[in-house]
């Protein structure tokens, strides 16, 4: 039991800093002008469409993200046998982090093609609201409800 809740917090961190990695990624490829920087700052309406996209999405995905994770871990994962409900909780963990990186590289995506800051914008709080997504060993066990064996320490 202990190797597998290990495991999973491995493979969550692993996914989270994969998070990261993405938005920087995309920073160093739009900051030495690998995509098209700024090729729709002049078309009015893709402007439009890009920043509206970029609220909309950052206003769906953030909440979403967060509220849709409490309602299944308290609603189905609960119901579940351990390892069912390990898989289970980093199946829907990758799931929360695949919602708020959609928010992230739309986002960027937005900054970069217009020169508009509300993309950037969408995208910083996109990613600050993922430290609350932040995965712990101790997280996993409150959420999941396991004694901590003090036989492993």
């Amino acid at each position: 039991m202990e190797t597998k809740i290990k495991k999973t917090v491995s493979v969550l961190k692993k996914s989270y800093l994969v998070f990261w990695l993405i938005p920087v990624c995309w920073v160093i490829v739009g900051e030495t002008d690998v995509i098209p920087v700024g090729q729709l700052a002049d078309d009015v309406r893709g402007t439009y469409f890009f920043q509206t996209a970029c609220i909309l999405l950052t206003a769906v995905c953030i909440p979403l993200s967060l509220k849709l994770f409490s309602l299944v871990l308290n609603r189905k994962i609960d119901t579940y046998t351990f390892p069912v409900a390990l898989d289970r909780y980093l199946l829907w963990s990758i799931v929360r982090l695949a919602l708020l990186e959609s928010a992230v590289c739309v986002g960027l995506l937005g900054y970069y093609f217009t020169m508009s800051s509300t993309g950037a914008l969408c995208a910083s709080i996109a990613l600050t609201a993922s430290f609350f997504c932040l995965p712990s060993e101790k997280k996993l066990r409150e959420d999941l409800r396991i004694a901590n064996d003090t036989s492993a320490e």
